[in-house]
């Protein structure tokens, strides 16, 4: 029996090139609460639940993080990051890639764990209607990457078992939580995670970009 696949996307440096314009608006957040913290160790955390992002910020800088001070991080990240919004662009192939699949009648869902506030920026510039196509955001389940709640709750949307999901990412979280809720995942290096790292993290096959997944989308069961 053929099982056809379904494809769930994350958003963040995987449809849209947005990664850096993250990591300089938490810096700017990180900024106005006083906390130092080098840039690069602020991009290996974009992508990941909140809740982690502030466990591993009380790690690395021994500073009480209240749920209060969380909070205005969020806010003031959300805030710098629309500032950003004119800076944003999809990601070579990703209008495409999402064509096609439409046009081949493949269901497609995004996954984001960014909350609508910035993903609306992100959606608006891949010209994605989340009145139309399935969008799950952080505000939506209990808890984000690398918990699979996001991609358990866009295959739901679609009406697909997850076991038939391709995750598509660019992050080692996406890759995690994809391993967790057994679908398989399909890295991207436009987020600047290398292939090594989402191999490892659970990764099948590792792609330059969505336009280069599009020229391999048979590999990944993409037909029409």
């Amino acid at each position: 029996m053929r099982i056809d696949p379904v494809f769930l996307f994350d958003l963040d440096g995987t449809l849209v090139d947005s990664v850096y314009q993250h990591v300089l608006a938490w810096r700017e957040a990180l900024d106005a609460e006083g906390i130092e913290l080098s840039v690069w160790r602020i991009h290996r955390k974009v992508g990941m639940s909140g809740g982690l992002f502030a466990n591993q910020l009380l790690r690395e800088t021994e500073l009480d993080i209240s749920e209060e001070r969380v909070e205005r991080l969020r806010l003031a990240h959300a805030e710098a990051y629309r500032q950003y919004a004119d800076r944003i662009r999809p990601l070579p192939g990703a209008r495409e890639l999402l064509s096609f699949l439409t046009d081949a009648g493949i269901p497609w869902a995004i996954a984001t764990s960014g909350r609508m506030e910035t993903a609306a920026v992100n959606l608006a510039a891949l010209g994605v209607d989340p009145g139309v196509v399935p969008v799950v955001t952080r505000d939506q389940v209990r808890y984000a990457k690398p918990d699979p709640d996001l991609f358990l709750a866009a295959a739901d949307r679609l009406g697909a078992r997850i076991e038939t999901a391709m995750v598509v990412g660019d992050a080692i979280w996406d890759m995690l939580a994809a391993t967790r809720c057994r679908a398989l995942g399909v890295g991207l290096l436009s987020g600047g995670y290398g292939s090594e790292e989402l191999r490892q993290a659970g990764a099948i096959r590792v792609y330059e970009d969505p336009a280069d997944l599009l020229n391999h989308i048979d590999e990944v069961g993409g037909r029409r």
